[in-house]
């Protein structure tokens, strides 16, 4: 008999269900991280239809555990009474070594951890975190400033290249 591989109904691959870009705008982003979700069936279901918004979301560590507050999952509508709540504090699951640097680091410097995206990796719900310090207005202008010129630096050259100048 000839080994065949186990056929799996997982995905593989990462499916992004919702991303918080203007987290990277208000914030400059020093440490990524990744982390599960304890989530109910009602909100497994409501993100494979792809909805949800991370954009007041932040996480916090009470006890040696790490929660995500104010993170949008909406209501299922096929679910029942077990729908979930859309705005409840979420469990998130990282490695004890991960929350304790991660303690060590927003205790010291004042920094936070804000969602910057939200996937299913291997069939699991996953967050990726940043840990961020907050942008002063002026440095938000400055990274405007500095993404407009690069753009027009390549168009310049893409106009160079293709010898319209």
């Amino acid at each position: 008999m000839s080994a065949q591989p186990k056929s799996s109904n997982r995905q593989t691959g990462r499916k992004i269900i919702a991303q918080n870009r203007k987290a990277r705008h208000d914030y400059s982003i020093l440490d990524v991280y990744e982390a599960g979700l304890v989530l109910t069936g009602t909100e497994v279901k409501s993100l494979r239809l792809g909805r949800a918004s991370l954009v007041d979301g932040f996480a916090t560590i009470d006890d040696g555990e790490m929660f995500l507050h104010n993170v949008h999952i909406p209501e299922y509508e096929q679910g029942s009474w077990t729908n979930h709540e859309p705005r409840r504090v979420r469990k998130l699951l990282l490695h004890r070594e991960e929350i304790g640097r991660l303690i060590g680091k927003t205790k010291e410097s004042g920094l936070t951890i804000v969602p910057l995206s939200l996937y299913f990796s291997a069939g699991k719900a996953k967050v990726e975190l940043g840990l961020a310090r907050g942008k002063k207005s002026y440095d938000k202008r400055q990274d405007l400033a500095r993404r407009d010129a690069d753009r027009e630096v390549a168009r310049a050259l893409g106009r160079r290249n293709k010898g319209m100048d």
